[in-house]
């Protein structure tokens, strides 16, 4: 996708070179990375990023452990600051860390093949490191907070040492979350701690407070992932291209060499996060927003409040701060881009040129649209100008081009209105049904539980989205469905599902969405043959709490439609109206199995004869 380069090779190499010039007369003063990262980040700030570091690759290890592998890089960081010429400090600052992990003391006993990383070089070693680390721990214990009345005292006599143990307990357990974000949890972690420790219920205060840390962390965690997954799958040119649109809806007042600019240093510091490599992360990191509060005037008005926090406050406020309101009377696209009859000759002069300013342009006018759509958009317009500008007359081949790419946008905006009013009229549970049935179709070879799983982050996304203003319901459920097929197209790469699944993850990243939701009825599937203990009906229907018997009920359904993909909604209406009536039936009488073990078999024969099936 050549469009997506975007960026003008202009734009491009004077926004590297402002960055690398930077950079290399900062750099001139120190020949030590982890002398220069120690005096920008100051002892505390360093040593939790290291806490970080280590706790993010060693996720077995304890808190004490991994404080003496801080002590030691610390202490190094220190003699480097003396001494940059001493052995060891010219070493890059990854190469230091790993360095130090694979002196650990019997690495290979508690991490098995992990330790083989170690005899790789850099930087293949830290891509070997990374591979190991582990999305969800089951070998780490639920956390168990200390004691209300203990806690307190402990941050008031070693609040260096409690917030150590918060940024541990958060890194081992969120092994792709930023540091920069979980140094921004402490702080809000912090800040309960100071609300609460002064609460009569300090206990209940610190529970309801946690709760919500933890939920920031997940959510976070995941759209940081799924960056990160972006821009190693799909490279720099599209990660760029997404956060170029995303950047010119939020700061629509921004002039174009200010916004890619930007848009390329997120990238380079973006790629330092991805890649483990904490301590530059979080030193970039700052000096990026740093640079953003210093022209805030250029940026937006919304940044005020944020530039006014604490500098590890400031990120997650950024980010989560509104849109900018877009600047009066901008002009109409059309004549600039359709109805010039000279738009073939700047195309072709500057393909990269026209189409970046283009992106921008359409952006920062369509706030309510989502990132993935916009994308879409220009590549449907670059498209038409390939084809149009080959022509003998290009006028009036592009001439439509606005009713051609207004089609989409209106199908899009369509398919968003249809799903939320029916999880508006019909609730959770109908909506979650309505998923598990499609995507059942879609991908029959998934096993059960994965597709409950993709289904009930699918209905999440709904009630995350659809609970918003009608203008913002688009942007919110492309985002976060992106998110969803993403991670189910990453795990597809190592165990393939079937060939149209396999179509649509190979698409261009933003065309994978309407892919998934054109996608029919796999008609290659070949069910297994018929077994009755698929549909074991026992008494936990009736006794089982309700999520419990909620969710038998919903894999029913689904290894229901496993059984033949083709069937229709009469169908399952015809069978889901049977197993209700023989519910509220055996639920009531005084023996429940007999009953469900009579009408259970004769449900059975009534639904494999409403799907026609034989064997």
């Amino acid at each position: 996708m050549k469009w997506l380069t975007l960026i003008s090779f202009i734009f491009l190499l004077n926004s590297a070179r402002c960055r690398n010039l930077h950079r290399a007369a900062r750099d001139a003063d120190h020949k030590s990375q982890i002398a220069r990262r120690y005096n920008d980040l100051k002892e505390e700030t360093f040593k939790g990023v290291a806490m970080i570091t280590f706790a993010q690759y060693l996720q077995k290890c304890s808190y004490d452990g991994l404080s003496k592998l801080v002590k030691d890089v610390v202490d190094l960081a220190q003699k480097c600051v003396a001494n940059e010429d001493a052995p060891e400090c010219t070493k890059p600052l990854p190469t230091i860390f790993l360095d130090r992990i694979c002196q650990v003391d019997q690495l290979r006993d508690s991490y098995g093949d992990m330790a083989d990383c170690c005899g790789k070089a850099d930087p293949e070693r830290n891509q070997c490191f990374l591979s190991f680390r582990v999305h969800h721990p089951d070998f780490i214990p639920p956390y168990q907070r200390p004691a209300a009345d203990v806690i307190c005292t402990q941050y008031q006599d070693n609040r260096v040492g409690l917030l150590g143990n918060f940024v541990y307990t958060v890194g081992r357990r969120n092994p792709f979350l930023h540091a920069p974000a979980i140094l921004g949890l402490a702080a809000e972690y912090e800040n309960a701690l100071k609300i609460c420790c002064s609460e009569s219920d300090i206990g209940t205060c610190l529970d309801e407070k946690a709760s919500v840390i933890k939920d920031r962390a997940k959510v976070i965690g995941v759209q940081q992932q799924h960056g990160c997954r972006v821009l190693e799958k799909y490279g720099e040119r599209t990660f760029q291209a997404e956060k170029l649109v995303r950047m010119s809806q939020k700061y629509p007042k921004a002039p174009f060499a200010e916004l890619v600019k930007m848009v390329h240093e997120v990238k380079d510091v973006y790629r330092e996060c991805c890649e483990g490599d904490m301590v530059e992360c979080v030193d970039d990191w700052s000096e990026l927003v740093n640079s953003l509060c210093s022209k805030q005037d250029v940026f937006s008005s919304k940044l005020k409040p944020c530039c006014e926090k604490p500098v590890v406050e400031r990120t997650s406020c950024i980010v989560e701060a509104d849109f900018d309101e877009k600047p009066d009377n901008l002009p109409s696209l059309v004549e600039k881009y359709i109805q010039d009859k000279e738009v073939c000759k700047s195309y072709e002069a500057g393909h990269d040129a026209f189409l970046s300013e283009f992106v921008y342009e359409y952006s920062r006018r369509h706030p309510e649209l989502s990132t993935t759509l916009i994308l879409r958009v220009a590549k449907g317009y670059e498209t038409l100008l390939d084809k149009c500008c080959k022509t003998d007359n290009p006028a009036e081949c592009y001439g439509h081009a606005e009713e051609e790419l207004n089609k989409h946008i209106k199908e899009t905006q369509e398919l968003v209105k249809t799903n939320c009013d029916l999880y508006n009229t019909h609730g959770k549970g109908d909506f979650l049904k309505g998923i598990l049935v499609r995507y059942t179709k879609k991908m029959p070879q998934v096993s059960t539980d994965t597709l409950l799983e993709i289904g009930k982050k699918m209905t999440d996304v709904g009630t995350k989205c659809c609970s918003l203003p009608e203008e913002k319901r688009l942007a919110c459920s492309e985002r976060y469905l992106s998110i969803v097929i993403e991670k189910m197209c990453k795990k597809q790469e190592s165990t393939p599902i079937n060939d149209q699944v396999t179509q649509c993850c190979n698409e261009f990243y933003s065309y994978k969405r309407p892919c998934f939701t054109a996608m029919g009825v796999d008609t290659k599937y070949v069910p297994p043959a018929f077994d009755p203990m698929m549909f074991n009906f026992d008494d936990k229907l009736c006794s089982a709490p309700p999520a419990e018997r909620e969710e038998g009920q919903l894999k029913l359904l689904i290894n229901l439609i496993k059984r033949k993909p083709q069937m229709t909604e009469d169908q399952i209406k015809a069978i889901a109206g049977g197993f209700t009536a023989m519910v509220e039936k055996c639920c009531k009488a005084a023996d429940v199995d007999t009953c469900l073990g009579e009408e259970g078999a004769a449900l059975i024969v009534q639904s494999r004869a409403t799907l026609g099936i034989d064997g």
